[in-house]
Protein backbone atom coordinates (compact mmCIF):
# COMPACT_ATOMS: atom_id res chain seq x y z
CA UNK A 1 0.00 0.00 0.00
CA UNK A 2 2.86 2.42 0.82
CA UNK A 3 4.11 2.39 -2.72
CA UNK A 4 0.63 3.13 -3.98
CA UNK A 5 0.31 6.02 -1.56
CA UNK A 6 3.60 7.46 -2.79
CA UNK A 7 2.52 7.20 -6.40
CA UNK A 8 -0.81 8.80 -5.57
CA UNK A 9 0.81 11.74 -3.77
CA UNK A 10 3.27 12.21 -6.62
CA UNK A 11 0.42 12.33 -9.10
CA UNK A 12 -1.36 14.92 -7.02
CA UNK A 13 1.82 17.02 -6.72
CA UNK A 14 2.52 16.93 -10.41
CA UNK A 15 -1.07 17.90 -11.15
CA UNK A 16 -0.67 21.00 -9.01
CA UNK A 17 2.61 21.92 -10.66
CA UNK A 18 1.38 21.68 -14.21
CA UNK A 19 -0.93 24.74 -13.89
CA UNK A 20 -3.79 22.41 -14.67
CA UNK A 21 -7.39 23.05 -13.79
CA UNK A 22 -6.71 21.48 -10.43
CA UNK A 23 -6.50 23.77 -7.42
CA UNK A 24 -4.11 23.17 -4.59
CA UNK A 25 -6.87 22.01 -2.32
CA UNK A 26 -7.70 19.16 -4.68
CA UNK A 27 -5.14 16.95 -3.04
CA UNK A 28 -6.86 17.03 0.34
CA UNK A 29 -5.58 14.15 2.47
CA UNK A 30 -9.00 12.64 3.07
CA UNK A 31 -9.52 12.34 -0.67
CA UNK A 32 -6.19 10.61 -1.03
CA UNK A 33 -7.18 8.15 1.67
CA UNK A 34 -10.52 7.53 0.01
CA UNK A 35 -8.90 6.88 -3.30
CA UNK A 36 -6.53 4.41 -1.65
CA UNK A 37 -9.46 2.55 -0.19
CA UNK A 38 -10.92 2.42 -3.64
CA UNK A 39 -7.70 0.96 -4.98
CA UNK A 40 -8.11 -1.94 -2.59
CA UNK A 41 -11.54 -2.73 -3.94
CA UNK A 42 -11.54 -2.89 -7.74
CA UNK A 43 -15.24 -3.86 -7.77
CA UNK A 44 -16.07 -0.28 -6.80
CA UNK A 45 -15.24 0.79 -10.33
CA UNK A 46 -17.92 -1.36 -11.80
CA UNK A 47 -20.48 -0.18 -9.29
CA UNK A 48 -19.96 3.51 -9.94
CA UNK A 49 -22.65 3.63 -12.59
CA UNK A 50 -24.38 7.02 -12.88
CA UNK A 51 -27.64 5.32 -11.84
CA UNK A 52 -26.19 4.54 -8.44
CA UNK A 53 -25.26 8.14 -7.71
CA UNK A 54 -27.94 8.66 -5.08
CA UNK A 55 -27.69 5.15 -3.68
CA UNK A 56 -24.73 4.86 -1.37
CA UNK A 57 -22.18 7.31 -0.05
CA UNK A 58 -19.34 4.93 -0.95
CA UNK A 59 -20.04 5.37 -4.62
CA UNK A 60 -20.28 9.13 -4.26
CA UNK A 61 -16.81 9.14 -2.75
CA UNK A 62 -15.56 7.03 -5.58
CA UNK A 63 -16.62 9.75 -7.96
CA UNK A 64 -14.36 12.36 -6.41
CA UNK A 65 -11.03 10.76 -7.27
CA UNK A 66 -12.23 9.43 -10.61
CA UNK A 67 -13.38 12.81 -11.87
CA UNK A 68 -10.34 14.39 -10.32
CA UNK A 69 -7.89 11.96 -11.89
CA UNK A 70 -9.39 12.64 -15.27
CA UNK A 71 -8.72 16.32 -14.80
CA UNK A 72 -5.21 15.67 -13.52
CA UNK A 73 -4.34 13.85 -16.70
CA UNK A 74 -5.86 15.85 -19.53
CA UNK A 75 -4.60 13.41 -22.14
CA UNK A 76 -7.03 10.83 -20.74
CA UNK A 77 -10.18 12.90 -21.25
CA UNK A 78 -11.66 13.64 -24.62
CA UNK A 79 -12.30 17.26 -25.53
CA UNK A 80 -15.93 18.25 -25.90
CA UNK A 81 -17.38 20.20 -28.83
CA UNK A 82 -20.86 21.37 -29.76
CA UNK A 83 -21.67 20.98 -33.45
CA UNK A 84 -24.66 22.76 -34.93
CA UNK A 85 -26.17 21.47 -38.17
CA UNK A 86 -27.42 24.39 -40.24
CA UNK A 87 -28.66 24.92 -43.78
CA UNK A 88 -31.76 25.32 -45.93
CA UNK A 89 -34.90 23.33 -45.23
CA UNK A 90 -34.70 19.81 -46.76
CA UNK A 91 -30.93 19.90 -47.28
CA UNK A 92 -30.66 16.77 -45.14
CA UNK A 93 -29.53 18.10 -41.75
CA UNK A 94 -31.59 15.70 -39.60
CA UNK A 95 -30.83 12.76 -41.90
CA UNK A 96 -27.10 13.46 -41.70
CA UNK A 97 -27.31 13.83 -37.90
CA UNK A 98 -29.26 10.56 -37.65
CA UNK A 99 -26.74 8.77 -39.85
CA UNK A 100 -23.85 10.02 -37.65
CA UNK A 101 -25.57 8.59 -34.56
CA UNK A 102 -26.16 5.28 -36.33
CA UNK A 103 -22.56 5.05 -37.60
CA UNK A 104 -21.11 5.91 -34.20
CA UNK A 105 -23.19 3.19 -32.57
CA UNK A 106 -25.63 5.43 -30.66
CA UNK A 107 -28.65 3.88 -32.38
CA UNK A 108 -29.03 0.16 -33.00
CA UNK A 109 -30.16 -1.67 -36.11
CA UNK A 110 -33.57 -2.58 -34.64
CA UNK A 111 -34.48 1.02 -33.93
CA UNK A 112 -33.49 1.94 -37.49
CA UNK A 113 -35.73 -0.83 -38.88
CA UNK A 114 -38.61 0.49 -36.74
CA UNK A 115 -38.11 4.02 -38.11
CA UNK A 116 -37.80 2.66 -41.64
CA UNK A 117 -41.17 0.92 -41.33
CA UNK A 118 -42.75 4.03 -39.76
CA UNK A 119 -41.45 6.23 -42.59
CA UNK A 120 -42.68 3.74 -45.20
CA UNK A 121 -46.16 3.76 -43.66
CA UNK A 122 -46.19 7.53 -44.13
CA UNK A 123 -44.91 7.10 -47.75
CA UNK A 124 -41.73 8.91 -46.74
CA UNK A 125 -39.13 6.18 -47.21
CA UNK A 126 -36.18 8.55 -47.39
CA UNK A 127 -36.98 10.27 -44.08
CA UNK A 128 -36.29 7.38 -41.73
CA UNK A 129 -32.79 8.56 -40.74
CA UNK A 130 -34.20 11.98 -39.83
CA UNK A 131 -36.55 10.32 -37.30
CA UNK A 132 -33.55 9.70 -35.05
CA UNK A 133 -33.17 13.47 -34.59
CA UNK A 134 -36.76 14.60 -35.18
CA UNK A 135 -38.49 12.95 -32.28
CA UNK A 136 -41.86 14.64 -32.05
CA UNK A 137 -44.84 13.69 -34.20
CA UNK A 138 -45.31 17.13 -35.80
CA UNK A 139 -41.72 17.09 -37.04
CA UNK A 140 -42.12 13.58 -38.47
CA UNK A 141 -45.39 14.26 -40.25
CA UNK A 142 -44.19 17.47 -41.90
CA UNK A 143 -40.58 16.37 -42.32
CA UNK A 144 -39.50 19.68 -40.78
CA UNK A 145 -37.37 20.16 -37.71
CA UNK A 146 -38.94 22.64 -35.29
CA UNK A 147 -37.05 22.35 -32.01
CA UNK A 148 -33.28 22.13 -31.82
CA UNK A 149 -32.61 18.38 -31.57
CA UNK A 150 -29.80 17.27 -29.25
CA UNK A 151 -27.74 14.11 -29.32
CA UNK A 152 -24.26 12.90 -28.42
CA UNK A 153 -21.60 10.85 -30.12
CA UNK A 154 -17.86 10.26 -29.85
CA UNK A 155 -14.97 9.85 -32.27
CA UNK A 156 -11.40 8.79 -31.46
CA UNK A 157 -10.46 12.07 -29.81
CA UNK A 158 -13.61 14.09 -29.20
CA UNK A 159 -17.03 13.96 -27.55
CA UNK A 160 -19.60 15.80 -29.65
CA UNK A 161 -23.01 17.20 -28.87
CA UNK A 162 -25.06 17.53 -32.06
CA UNK A 163 -27.46 20.47 -32.22
CA UNK A 164 -29.81 19.86 -35.14
CA UNK A 165 -31.13 23.33 -36.00
CA UNK A 166 -34.40 23.86 -37.89
CA UNK A 167 -33.91 25.05 -41.48
CA UNK A 168 -37.35 26.55 -42.02
CA UNK A 169 -37.45 30.34 -41.87
CA UNK A 170 -40.34 30.37 -39.36
CA UNK A 171 -38.08 28.69 -36.84
CA UNK A 172 -34.97 30.86 -37.18
CA UNK A 173 -35.18 31.99 -33.50
CA UNK A 174 -34.84 28.30 -32.51
CA UNK A 175 -31.89 27.98 -34.89
CA UNK A 176 -30.28 31.02 -33.23
CA UNK A 177 -30.57 29.42 -29.79
CA UNK A 178 -28.94 26.27 -31.20
CA UNK A 179 -26.10 28.07 -32.93
CA UNK A 180 -25.35 30.28 -29.94
CA UNK A 181 -24.26 27.16 -28.03
CA UNK A 182 -22.11 25.75 -30.83
CA UNK A 183 -18.34 25.68 -31.28
CA UNK A 184 -18.37 24.49 -34.87
CA UNK A 185 -20.97 24.44 -37.63
CA UNK A 186 -21.78 21.85 -40.25
CA UNK A 187 -23.48 23.64 -43.14
CA UNK A 188 -25.46 21.04 -45.06
CA UNK A 189 -26.05 21.86 -48.72
CA UNK A 190 -28.11 19.75 -51.09
CA UNK A 191 -26.36 18.99 -54.38
CA UNK A 192 -29.66 17.99 -56.04
CA UNK A 193 -30.45 20.10 -59.10
CA UNK A 194 -32.53 23.09 -58.07
CA UNK A 195 -32.26 22.47 -54.31
CA UNK A 196 -28.88 24.15 -53.86
CA UNK A 197 -30.07 27.12 -55.92
CA UNK A 198 -33.26 27.56 -53.85
CA UNK A 199 -31.33 27.56 -50.59
CA UNK A 200 -28.66 29.89 -51.90
CA UNK A 201 -30.81 32.51 -53.62
CA UNK A 202 -31.88 35.63 -51.76
CA UNK A 203 -34.34 34.65 -49.08
CA UNK A 204 -32.96 31.09 -48.95
CA UNK A 205 -31.94 29.85 -45.53
CA UNK A 206 -28.39 28.90 -46.60
CA UNK A 207 -27.39 32.58 -46.65
CA UNK A 208 -29.14 33.63 -43.46
CA UNK A 209 -27.84 30.62 -41.53
CA UNK A 210 -24.23 31.30 -42.58
CA UNK A 211 -24.45 34.95 -41.51
CA UNK A 212 -26.10 34.05 -38.22
CA UNK A 213 -23.61 31.28 -37.50
CA UNK A 214 -20.72 33.70 -37.98
CA UNK A 215 -22.31 36.31 -35.73
CA UNK A 216 -23.15 33.76 -33.06
CA UNK A 217 -19.52 32.74 -32.80
CA UNK A 218 -19.40 29.57 -34.88
CA UNK A 219 -15.83 30.19 -35.99
CA UNK A 220 -15.20 26.95 -37.91
CA UNK A 221 -17.46 25.64 -40.65
CA UNK A 222 -17.60 22.28 -42.41
CA UNK A 223 -19.57 22.64 -45.62
CA UNK A 224 -20.92 19.22 -46.50
CA UNK A 225 -22.33 18.86 -49.98
CA UNK A 226 -25.04 16.28 -49.35
CA UNK A 227 -27.15 14.07 -51.69
CA UNK A 228 -24.13 13.39 -53.92
CA UNK A 229 -25.62 9.95 -54.68
CA UNK A 230 -28.75 11.58 -56.14
CA UNK A 231 -29.64 10.57 -59.77
CA UNK A 232 -29.23 14.19 -60.96
CA UNK A 233 -25.75 14.36 -59.39
CA UNK A 234 -24.16 10.88 -59.28
CA UNK A 235 -21.02 12.09 -57.49
CA UNK A 236 -20.33 14.59 -60.27
CA UNK A 237 -17.16 16.62 -59.68
CA UNK A 238 -18.53 19.44 -61.89
CA UNK A 239 -21.60 19.87 -59.65
CA UNK A 240 -19.47 19.80 -56.49
CA UNK A 241 -17.03 22.37 -57.91
CA UNK A 242 -19.90 24.60 -59.05
CA UNK A 243 -21.36 24.66 -55.53
CA UNK A 244 -17.96 25.32 -53.96
CA UNK A 245 -17.18 28.16 -56.40
CA UNK A 246 -20.52 29.85 -55.59
CA UNK A 247 -20.23 29.39 -51.83
CA UNK A 248 -16.62 30.59 -51.35
CA UNK A 249 -17.18 34.30 -52.21
CA UNK A 250 -20.32 34.34 -50.05
CA UNK A 251 -18.52 32.75 -47.09
CA UNK A 252 -15.74 35.33 -47.42
CA UNK A 253 -18.28 38.12 -47.51
CA UNK A 254 -19.87 36.69 -44.33
CA UNK A 255 -16.54 37.02 -42.54
CA UNK A 256 -15.11 33.50 -42.76
CA UNK A 257 -11.45 32.95 -43.57
CA UNK A 258 -12.11 30.25 -46.17
CA UNK A 259 -8.53 28.91 -46.24
CA UNK A 260 -8.25 28.53 -42.47
CA UNK A 261 -11.75 28.05 -41.09
CA UNK A 262 -13.81 26.35 -43.78
CA UNK A 263 -13.60 22.84 -45.24
CA UNK A 264 -15.77 21.48 -48.06
CA UNK A 265 -16.51 17.77 -48.43
CA UNK A 266 -19.00 15.60 -50.37
CA UNK A 267 -21.25 13.09 -48.56
CA UNK A 268 -24.46 11.14 -48.84
CA UNK A 269 -26.31 11.52 -45.55
CA UNK A 270 -28.92 8.92 -46.44
CA UNK A 271 -26.44 6.22 -47.53
CA UNK A 272 -23.72 7.25 -45.05
CA UNK A 273 -21.11 7.59 -47.79
CA UNK A 274 -17.89 9.49 -46.90
CA UNK A 275 -19.03 9.89 -43.31
CA UNK A 276 -17.34 7.37 -41.02
CA UNK A 277 -15.01 5.94 -43.66
CA UNK A 278 -13.72 7.59 -46.81
CA UNK A 279 -15.86 7.18 -49.89
CA UNK A 280 -14.79 4.32 -52.15
CA UNK A 281 -12.73 5.32 -55.20
CA UNK A 282 -15.07 3.26 -57.39
CA UNK A 283 -17.94 5.55 -56.30
CA UNK A 284 -16.10 8.88 -56.29
CA UNK A 285 -12.67 8.66 -57.96
CA UNK A 286 -11.86 12.38 -57.65
CA UNK A 287 -12.19 12.82 -53.86
CA UNK A 288 -8.90 12.54 -51.93
CA UNK A 289 -9.86 14.45 -48.81
CA UNK A 290 -11.02 13.26 -45.39
CA UNK A 291 -14.40 11.77 -44.47
CA UNK A 292 -16.76 13.67 -42.14
CA UNK A 293 -15.62 12.00 -38.89
CA UNK A 294 -11.94 12.66 -39.70
CA UNK A 295 -12.73 16.28 -40.54
CA UNK A 296 -14.64 16.77 -37.28
CA UNK A 297 -11.81 15.20 -35.30
CA UNK A 298 -9.20 17.43 -36.93
CA UNK A 299 -10.94 20.75 -36.25
CA UNK A 300 -9.00 23.00 -33.91
CA UNK A 301 -11.07 25.39 -31.81
CA UNK A 302 -9.72 28.13 -29.54
CA UNK A 303 -9.31 27.03 -25.94
CA UNK A 304 -11.47 28.65 -23.29
CA UNK A 305 -10.16 29.74 -19.93
CA UNK A 306 -11.01 27.24 -17.16
CA UNK A 307 -9.72 29.70 -14.55
CA UNK A 308 -11.70 32.73 -15.76
CA UNK A 309 -14.79 34.09 -13.99
CA UNK A 310 -17.68 31.60 -14.23
CA UNK A 311 -20.31 32.35 -16.90
CA UNK A 312 -23.16 30.07 -17.95
CA UNK A 313 -26.09 31.57 -19.88
CA UNK A 314 -29.27 29.69 -18.95
CA UNK A 315 -31.16 28.29 -21.95
CA UNK A 316 -33.75 26.30 -20.05
CA UNK A 317 -34.93 25.47 -16.52
CA UNK A 318 -37.23 22.94 -14.89
CA UNK A 319 -38.13 21.45 -11.49
CA UNK A 320 -36.55 18.16 -10.49
CA UNK A 321 -35.88 17.71 -6.75
CA UNK A 322 -35.12 21.43 -6.74
CA UNK A 323 -34.45 23.94 -9.49
CA UNK A 324 -32.42 22.66 -12.44
CA UNK A 325 -30.92 25.00 -15.05
CA UNK A 326 -29.40 24.04 -18.40
CA UNK A 327 -26.75 25.83 -20.41
CA UNK A 328 -23.26 25.83 -21.82
CA UNK A 329 -20.30 27.03 -19.75
CA UNK A 330 -18.69 29.88 -21.67
CA UNK A 331 -15.93 30.62 -19.17
CA UNK A 332 -14.55 29.32 -15.88
CA UNK A 333 -15.23 26.08 -14.02
CA UNK A 334 -17.87 24.97 -11.54
CA UNK A 335 -17.84 22.39 -8.76
CA UNK A 336 -20.42 20.88 -6.49
CA UNK A 337 -20.93 23.10 -3.44
CA UNK A 338 -19.95 26.34 -5.21
CA UNK A 339 -21.81 29.55 -4.35
CA UNK A 340 -22.87 31.45 -7.48
CA UNK A 341 -25.16 34.32 -8.45
CA UNK A 342 -28.10 34.20 -10.87
CA UNK A 343 -27.83 37.48 -12.73
CA UNK A 344 -29.36 40.01 -13.34
CA UNK A 345 -31.48 39.41 -10.19
CA UNK A 346 -28.37 38.82 -8.01
CA UNK A 347 -30.01 35.74 -6.42
CA UNK A 348 -27.34 33.85 -4.41
CA UNK A 349 -27.49 30.10 -5.12
CA UNK A 350 -25.57 26.97 -4.19
CA UNK A 351 -24.63 24.21 -6.65
CA UNK A 352 -26.16 20.96 -5.39
CA UNK A 353 -25.35 18.69 -8.32
CA UNK A 354 -23.81 18.90 -11.80
CA UNK A 355 -24.73 16.64 -14.72
CA UNK A 356 -23.05 16.20 -18.10
CA UNK A 357 -25.48 14.25 -20.33
CA UNK A 358 -26.77 11.64 -17.86
CA UNK A 359 -23.65 11.44 -15.70
CA UNK A 360 -23.29 13.22 -12.39
CA UNK A 361 -19.87 14.88 -12.03
CA UNK A 362 -18.12 16.76 -9.26
CA UNK A 363 -16.91 19.58 -11.46
CA UNK A 364 -16.99 20.78 -15.06
CA UNK A 365 -15.03 23.20 -17.19
CA UNK A 366 -15.70 25.56 -20.08
CA UNK A 367 -17.40 24.31 -23.25
CA UNK A 368 -19.47 21.68 -21.44
CA UNK A 369 -23.27 21.53 -21.71
CA UNK A 370 -24.51 21.14 -18.16
CA UNK A 371 -27.59 20.63 -16.09
CA UNK A 372 -27.00 22.16 -12.67
CA UNK A 373 -29.29 21.61 -9.70
CA UNK A 374 -29.40 24.77 -7.54
CA UNK A 375 -30.67 25.53 -4.07
CA UNK A 376 -31.69 28.99 -2.93
CA UNK A 377 -33.82 29.97 -5.93
CA UNK A 378 -37.27 29.04 -7.24
CA UNK A 379 -37.68 27.82 -10.78
CA UNK A 380 -40.19 30.60 -11.57
CA UNK A 381 -37.63 33.27 -10.57
CA UNK A 382 -35.32 32.26 -13.42
CA UNK A 383 -35.82 33.20 -17.04
CA UNK A 384 -34.06 31.90 -20.10
CA UNK A 385 -31.32 34.47 -20.79
CA UNK A 386 -30.30 34.84 -17.15
CA UNK A 387 -26.65 34.00 -16.48
CA UNK A 388 -25.18 31.88 -13.72
CA UNK A 389 -22.01 33.71 -12.73
CA UNK A 390 -19.26 33.85 -10.12
CA UNK A 391 -19.88 35.86 -6.96
CA UNK A 392 -16.47 37.55 -6.98
CA UNK A 393 -16.79 38.73 -10.58
CA UNK A 394 -20.45 38.79 -11.61
CA UNK A 395 -21.55 39.50 -15.18
CA UNK A 396 -22.69 43.11 -15.77
CA UNK A 397 -26.45 43.67 -16.05
CA UNK A 398 -27.44 46.65 -18.21
CA UNK A 399 -30.42 48.28 -19.91
CA UNK A 400 -28.32 50.25 -22.38
CA UNK A 401 -25.06 49.55 -24.23
CA UNK A 402 -22.90 50.77 -27.10
CA UNK A 403 -22.49 48.45 -30.09
CA UNK A 404 -20.95 48.29 -33.52
CA UNK A 405 -23.50 47.06 -36.06
CA UNK A 406 -23.35 45.84 -39.63
CA UNK A 407 -26.65 46.49 -41.41
CA UNK A 408 -27.36 43.42 -43.57
CA UNK A 409 -30.75 43.95 -45.13
CA UNK A 410 -33.46 46.27 -43.85
CA UNK A 411 -37.09 45.61 -44.67
CA UNK A 412 -38.35 47.49 -47.73
CA UNK A 413 -38.62 51.24 -47.15
CA UNK A 414 -37.17 50.99 -43.63
CA UNK A 415 -34.56 53.52 -42.53
CA UNK A 416 -32.07 52.67 -39.80
CA UNK A 417 -32.06 55.67 -37.49
CA UNK A 418 -32.60 56.65 -33.84
CA UNK A 419 -35.97 55.21 -32.79
CA UNK A 420 -35.55 52.02 -34.87
CA UNK A 421 -37.01 49.03 -33.00
CA UNK A 422 -36.05 45.36 -33.40
CA UNK A 423 -35.69 42.10 -31.49
CA UNK A 424 -32.26 41.56 -29.98
CA UNK A 425 -30.81 38.03 -29.78
CA UNK A 426 -27.66 37.79 -27.65
CA UNK A 427 -26.51 34.39 -26.20
CA UNK A 428 -29.78 33.03 -24.77
CA UNK A 429 -31.48 36.44 -24.39
CA UNK A 430 -34.35 37.48 -26.66
CA UNK A 431 -35.44 41.02 -25.86
CA UNK A 432 -37.07 43.93 -27.67
CA UNK A 433 -34.71 46.86 -28.16
CA UNK A 434 -34.58 50.37 -29.58
CA UNK A 435 -31.72 52.25 -31.20
CA UNK A 436 -31.44 55.43 -29.10
CA UNK A 437 -28.65 57.23 -30.94
CA UNK A 438 -26.33 56.73 -33.90
CA UNK A 439 -22.87 57.75 -32.68
CA UNK A 440 -20.71 57.39 -35.81
CA UNK A 441 -20.49 55.60 -39.11
CA UNK A 442 -17.42 53.48 -39.86
CA UNK A 443 -15.86 53.68 -43.32
CA UNK A 444 -15.93 50.07 -44.57
CA UNK A 445 -12.72 50.56 -46.60
CA UNK A 446 -10.46 52.27 -44.04
CA UNK A 447 -12.26 50.82 -40.97
CA UNK A 448 -12.01 54.30 -39.40
CA UNK A 449 -14.89 56.46 -38.11
CA UNK A 450 -16.20 59.08 -40.56
CA UNK A 451 -16.10 62.71 -39.50
CA UNK A 452 -19.59 63.82 -40.43
CA UNK A 453 -22.54 63.38 -38.07
CA UNK A 454 -24.73 60.47 -39.05
CA UNK A 455 -28.54 60.57 -38.83
CA UNK A 456 -29.48 57.39 -40.71
CA UNK A 457 -27.76 54.54 -42.58
CA UNK A 458 -28.66 52.06 -45.33
CA UNK A 459 -27.91 48.40 -46.10
CA UNK A 460 -24.26 47.42 -45.88
CA UNK A 461 -23.31 50.27 -43.53
CA UNK A 462 -21.25 49.79 -40.38
CA UNK A 463 -22.38 52.04 -37.57
CA UNK A 464 -21.69 52.56 -33.85
CA UNK A 465 -24.86 53.22 -31.88
CA UNK A 466 -26.48 53.17 -28.44
CA UNK A 467 -29.02 50.41 -27.91
CA UNK A 468 -31.64 50.36 -25.18
CA UNK A 469 -33.68 47.40 -23.85
CA UNK A 470 -36.73 47.40 -21.57
CA UNK A 471 -35.48 44.84 -19.06
CA UNK A 472 -32.06 44.46 -17.53
CA UNK A 473 -29.96 41.94 -19.53
CA UNK A 474 -26.60 40.27 -18.85
CA UNK A 475 -23.96 40.92 -21.49
CA UNK A 476 -20.21 41.43 -21.75
CA UNK A 477 -18.01 43.55 -23.99
CA UNK A 478 -17.04 41.60 -27.10
CA UNK A 479 -13.35 42.25 -26.38
CA UNK A 480 -13.67 40.53 -22.94
CA UNK A 481 -16.02 37.63 -23.77
CA UNK A 482 -16.76 37.23 -27.47
CA UNK A 483 -19.41 34.56 -26.75
CA UNK A 484 -21.43 36.96 -24.60
CA UNK A 485 -20.84 40.10 -26.64
CA UNK A 486 -22.12 39.33 -30.15
CA UNK A 487 -25.73 39.65 -31.20
CA UNK A 488 -28.24 39.85 -34.03
CA UNK A 489 -31.16 42.21 -34.60
CA UNK A 490 -34.25 40.79 -36.27
CA UNK A 491 -37.48 42.35 -37.49
CA UNK A 492 -40.57 40.52 -38.75
CA UNK A 493 -38.73 37.23 -39.06
CA UNK A 494 -35.68 38.62 -40.87
CA UNK A 495 -32.15 39.25 -39.64
CA UNK A 496 -31.56 42.93 -40.33
CA UNK A 497 -28.22 43.50 -38.57
CA UNK A 498 -25.44 41.76 -36.70
CA UNK A 499 -23.20 43.41 -34.15
CA UNK A 500 -20.88 43.30 -31.19
CA UNK A 501 -21.03 45.05 -27.83
CA UNK A 502 -18.25 47.64 -27.57
CA UNK A 503 -19.21 49.50 -24.39
CA UNK A 504 -21.42 48.97 -21.33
Amino acid sequence: MDIEEDIRSLQLDSAEDNNGVVNAEDGRPEEVEKSDKMDEDPKQDVEAEPKAVEAEPKVKDKEVPSVQDEEDEPEMTKRHLNVVFIGHVDAGKSTTGGQILFLSGQVDERTIQKYEKEAKDKSRESWYMAYIMDTNEEERVKGKTVEVGRAHFETETTRFTILDAPGHKSYVPNMISGASQADIGVLVISARKGEFETGYERGGQTREHVQLAKTLGVSKLLVVVNKMDEPTVQWSKERYDEIESKMVPFLKQSGYNVKKDVLFLPISGLMGANMKTRVDKSVCPWWNGPCLFEALDAIEVPLRDPNGPFRMPIIDKFKDMGTVVMGKVESGSVREGDSLLVMPNKDPVKVVAIFIDEDRVKRAGPGENLRIRLSGVEEEDILSGFVLSSVANPIPAVTEFVAQLVILELLDNAIFTAGYKAVLHIHSVVEECEIVELLQQIDTKTKKPMKKKVLFVKNGAVVVCRVQVNNSICIEKFSDFPQLGRFTLRTEGKTVAVGKVTGL
